[in-house]
């Protein structure tokens, strides 16, 4: 679930690993970005769009969103758990902070200097330099294949990030499906190859360790794919098949 379709990035690291997974994929576009919205809101909406996607009977549910995961998740496992385990989206600063820094977050600016988001950095970067960079607009930009809109605000970002920085968060699930356009805007000339840290593949993982599934990523591509627009049935928006993410999952969701 996301609120848009920042849940590819995540969905599709789901398919690679198990081909054979159903997926139901949970969004309300018509609220996205989530990013501005006060914590009340966020959460009241993360709750409507897991219902939906509730009511399919999943065996996890995976909140691709780090804003809903930074206001919403205690609403949402109280509303969902045990019945159906809930994974939340975590930025991967341990795994950056691991490299010694320096260290850049990209992310909303609803999660930009949350208590959440610095907790995570005072438990796994302390003593490594951390740099929080607000986005503003890139995920509405990602969201719509906003090309001019995507190209400025990942210039802006990068603008703020600084220039001795060898790792990046994306501490936003959409920025996953624009990660080589923000690696290009922030490599410098002659400096080490920048790292980048999404978060998908991670939240996949857990996701079938919270079921006691194994990865099979040989196993027959079987999954259906059903795709849940504010609650109803529909087919991914034609924005998502900008992505190659989106490309992947529309191609499983054809075949059926």
């Amino acid at each position: 679930m996301d609120s848009g379709i920042g849940l590819l990035a995540a969905a599709a690291a789901v398919r690679r690993l198990r081909p054979d997974a159903e997926l139901v994929l949970s969004s309300d576009p018509g609220s996205m970005p989530w990013g501005p919205r006060t914590p009340e809101d966020v959460t009241e909406r993360a709750l409507a769009v897991a219902e939906a996607a509730a009511a399919h009977r999943p065996d996890a549910l995976i909140v691709a969103c780090n804003t809903a995961s930074v206001h919403a998740l205690p609403a949402l496992r109280a509303r969902l758990e045990p019945a159906v385990p809930v994974i939340g989206t975590v930025p991967a600063i341990k795994p950056a902070a691991a490299g010694g820094g320096p260290v850049a977050i990209w992310a909303t600016p609803a999660t930009t200097g949350s208590p959440y988001q610095r907790g995570l950095i005072r438990e796994f970067a302390d003593g490594v330099s951390v740099t929080e960079v607000p986005c503003p607009g890139l995920a509405d930009a990602v969201e719509h294949a906003d090309e001019a809109g995507i190209d400025a605000a990942v210039a802006a970002a990068a603008a703020r990030t600084p220039d001795d920085v060898r790792a990046v968060v994306l501490g936003c699930t959409h920025y996953e499906l624009v990660a080589e356009r923000i690696r290009a805007a922030v490599q410098r000339p002659g400096a080490a190859p920048l790292v980048l840290h999404g978060s998908a593949g991670a939240v996949a993982a857990q996701a079938l360790r919270r079921t006691g599934a194994a990865a099979l990523p040989d196993a027959p591509d079987r999954g259906a794919v059903t795709v849940l627009l504010g609650g109803r049935e529909g087919a991914l928006p034609a924005t998502a098949l900008t992505y190659a993410e989106g490309r992947l999952l529309q191609a499983v969701s054809s075949a059926r």
